[in-house]
């Protein structure tokens, strides 16, 4: 299954990935997530500076809309790469690919041409993440699989912290040029060590054609349900998000009745246990996305000014980081009990934010502002409870020869997770008073309505969690 000896490698703690012999691949596979999330945060807080500068405010929205979209095709690039070419290969080609585009960004002078280069860094970016999770199996003892995913959690909520921060040091005049410049050498040192420091991967995949019409229509969904997170008008945004589910109705039916398939086997059959894991991590994500919204109703409803907004609303990615370093030691029906307890604990945490979120609390009363903050660390605290154990469930639950699908499938998930809850988070606050009527009252509606109906998608999440418990060690 892998060259690392299983046994060698006792239960303990993150730290272990970074000893001597296993360093140099999680500096690697670290490296690469860490480019995907921050390049991710920076962009975002950047992207006002780049139409100040060049224009292009009509193709905003694109900037991102793009680069996930890119992405989600560069995990699948990784299922589906050559078979002359080795993992190792593929993530040589994915940080120069990286480079480039971030090198097309820094050139631009026009915002097409940094859509253009939006679009060539996303596809780098999704190969780099998928590759995260092909090579976990290849780089580390199996017991270390869910502390890989610990770090990569990790990662997450320190980008969460100092992307912005990072990306405010090149809000100023052409400085965004600089946020993208200095990607391009990280990228083209990764490509050069990637084959020296990565471990020696073996390719047993099975041989099958490229499921060119899953992949089109996936695309498609993931364009649509992006552009719908964009746009203000509620009509328009819910038939985009309609017509992405159709699309990705389409993709699961052509899977489930072909056998050349995107998905690893059984991943669109909720009998499958590997079925009901892609679906927890699907609505964890969509769930926890609803906080995009929490800076601004703190600003408008509690009286909070934008930089505590931002540090209260960084409550969620802090509270991912310390659950995934508290649970990642946990095994066997521990650590399903584990996802059970974070599906649960998210959607409680959604039940608070609709109740204490949702308050005109302009004297910032710690009351009610106490215990709301809470409600955000728990929010993603739950996400991180279980999510290193889902990801490894992912893992054991497929064949050796589907391994790079199941992967792959990770990142793809994380992403239609993610842009779903968007979208669908903005016809909710849209359409519950956040625009008309506005103000303090519609705030609050918005603010109520939106994490009371998030808290009834995390009742899927503890119903599929509780069909996947193992038995004791």
């Amino acid at each position: 299954m892998t060259s690392v000896d299983r046994a060698a490698a006792p239960k303990s703690s993150v730290f272990r990935l970074f000893t001597p012999s296993l360093l140099p691949a999680t500096l690697m596979l670290g490296g690469g997530v860490t480019l995907y999330a921050i390049e991710s945060y920076i962009t975002a807080t950047v992207a006002p500076s780049i139409v100040r500068d060049i224009g292009g405010l009509p193709l905003l929205a694109w900037v991102t809309t793009l680069f996930v979209a890119a992405a989600v095709l560069g995990s699948i690039f990784v299922a589906m790469r050559p078979r002359s070419m080795g993992l190792r290969g593929a993530y040589v080609c994915g940080a120069l690919i990286f480079a480039i585009g971030s090198l097309i960004c820094a050139a631009a002078h026009v915002m097409e041409m940094v859509l253009a280069g939006r679009a060539v860094q996303g596809f780098g970016a999704g190969i780099l993440a998928a590759l995260a999770y092909a090579f976990v199996r290849f780089a580390y003892p199996e017991p270390l699989w869910p502390k890989a995913s610990t770090l990569y959690a990790a990662i997450w909520g320190v980008a969460t912290l100092l992307g912005p921060t990072a990306g405010g040091l090149f809000s100023q005049g052409s400085a965004w040029r600089y946020a993208f410049i200095i990607l391009v050498p990280l990228g083209l040192l990764m490509a050069v060590l990637a084959p020296w420091l990565l471990p020696k991967a073996t390719d047993d995949r099975a041989h099958a054609k490229t499921p060119v019409l899953q992949i089109c229509l996936l695309l498609v969904a993931v364009l649509f349900v992006s552009i719908a997170g964009a746009v203000e008008p509620i009509p328009a945004k819910t038939a985009l998000i309609a017509l992405s589910v159709i699309s990705i109705s389409l993709m699961l039916v052509t899977e489930r009745r072909g056998n050349n398939r995107l998905l690893p086997t059984g991943a669109v059959m909720l009998a499958k246990p590997v079925a009901r894991v892609y679906l927890i991590m699907f609505v964890l994500l969509f769930i926890l996305v609803s906080d995009i919204y929490i800076p601004y109703f703190l600003q408008a409803l509690h009286g909070v000014t934008p930089l505590i907004s931002g540090y209260l609303t960084a409550l969620v990615a802090l509270g991912w980081t310390i659950a995934a370093f508290f649970s990642g030691s946990l095994t066997g029906r521990r650590a399903s009990n584990a996802i059970v307890a974070g599906c649960i604990i998210e959607a409680l945490a959604t039940v608070f934010l609709a109740i204490f979120l949702a308050r005109d609390n302009h004297i910032a009363s710690l009351a009610i502002l106490g215990p709301a903050a809470v409600a955000m660390l728990m929010m993603g605290f739950g996400v991180g409870l279980g999510w290193a154990h889902l990801v490894t469930k992912v893992l054991r639950l497929v064949g050796s020869a589907e391994q790079d699908k199941a992967s792959a499938a990770i990142s793809t998930v994380q992403s239609l997770g993610g842009a779903f809850g968007a979208a669908v988070a903005g016809v909710i606050a849209n359409s519950t008073g956040l625009v008309t009527p506005g103000g303090i009252s519609g705030s609050i509606s918005a603010a109520h309505w939106l994490y009371a109906a998030m808290a009834l998608p995390g009742i899927v999440t503890i119903a599929a969690a509780l069909t996947l418990r193992e038995g004791r060690d």
